[in-house]
């Protein structure tokens, strides 16, 4: 694919993104009218905030000016915080960055080794073990496991953190450069605030990471017990080579292409699936956030934060693409 097809493909997707999040904002039955001015205020009122809102014009032409104040940079203000949803954004959704870049990456050190192996002893006991720890990845509940989490590990042995991103003492502490925490208190050289930002980040990061882990061990061992049938590591087998070669240097190598693709999906769903997550820690990312803006009936943000994880998917399928063409020659 050339680099104007590329670009082509990216603007109508993201262009149907836009048609799909305007949309839905105005089918979902709230009134963002009465969000501004209350369910009491007189009729005139009602219809003067209706006309400044542009809702009594066309919905082309309303669509056309949101595309408009979306290429601009303008979100419009949110209603729960008198602020711009663009600021606001700018403040939540480093917070939920930073807990699910955590998470991918405990999920892919820990889940591929786990596939990989599974596969390469198909039906042990290890690979029992491991196909349980993946059942229980997709069947325990988010807010289960997180309050749980806080009930052993915070509540009763101490090791981790609470609630939040750090402790009231050192929130504020850090001038926000990055709004990520552990990035900003590094650049600042404030170790005190760069460990207790740990020790809040690891637990719900292990959780999420756990989440992940099971996705990705699954599908690599599906991907791996397929390689493994082939005739080509049949006959890697017969002439000698060592089994931990045979694995990794022939049956693995096929597989990291298939692979990225479920990586880059696992992560995506992390940044926009981390709602129960965030609510259980009271983490003030882009799922805590447009869990208040459904509750305050705050239809900007919620469109907003629905834009930004809907163009997140769109940037890291097509960060997939481009990795997918640079390790399978055969794409290109």
């Amino acid at each position: 694919m050339s680099l104007g097809a590329f670009l082509l493909t990216t603007a109508l997707t993201f262009l149907g993104l836009l048609a799909i999040t305007f949309f839905i904002g105005r089918v979902i039955p709230i009134d963002p009218v009465l969000a501004v001015v209350g369910d009491r205020a007189p009729q005139e009122v009602y219809l003067r905030v209706r006309t400044e809102m542009g809702l009594d014009r066309p919905l082309v032409v309303q669509f056309a000016s949101y595309v408009g104040d979306v290429l601009t940079g303008d979100l419009g203000m949110s209603v729960s915080t008198n602020r711009p949803v663009i600021e606001d954004l700018s403040h939540v959704f480093p917070a939920t960055l930073e807990m699910a870049t955590l998470g991918i990456i405990i999920g892919v050190l820990l889940g591929v080794p786990m596939g990989v192996w599974a596969a390469s002893r198909q039906g042990s006991f290890v690979d029992q073990v491991i196909r349980v720890v993946g059942l229980l990845g997709y069947s325990v509940p988010a807010f289960w496991l997180g309050l749980l989490g806080l009930l052993v590990f915070y509540a009763k042995l101490r090791w981790v953190g609470g609630p939040g991103r750090v402790d009231i003492f050192y929130d504020g502490l850090v001038p926000p450069v990055t709004n990520l925490i552990l990035v900003d208190s590094l650049l600042a050289g404030d170790f005190d605030v760069f460990w207790n930002a740990v020790s809040h980040i690891v637990l719900p990061a292990s959780i999420l990471g756990f989440f992940s882990l099971a996705y990705i061990a699954r599908m690599t061992r599906s991907f791996m017990l397929d390689q493994l049938g082939q005739e080509y590591v049949t006959t890697a087998r017969v002439k000698g080579v060592p089994e931990r070669a045979v694995i990794w240097r022939h049956a693995f190598r096929p597989i990291r292409v298939p692979l990225i693709t479920v990586i880059g999906l696992s992560y995506a769903g992390l940044l926009e699936g981390s709602v129960m997550v965030e609510t259980v820690f009271s983490w003030p990312g882009i799922g805590n956030y447009l869990t208040s803006a459904l509750l305050n009936a705050d239809m900007n943000a919620v469109l907003g934060a629905t834009l930004v994880v809907g163009a997140v998917f769109i940037f890291i399928n097509k960060v997939s693409d481009v990795l997918y063409r640079v390790l399978d020659p055969r794409a290109r």
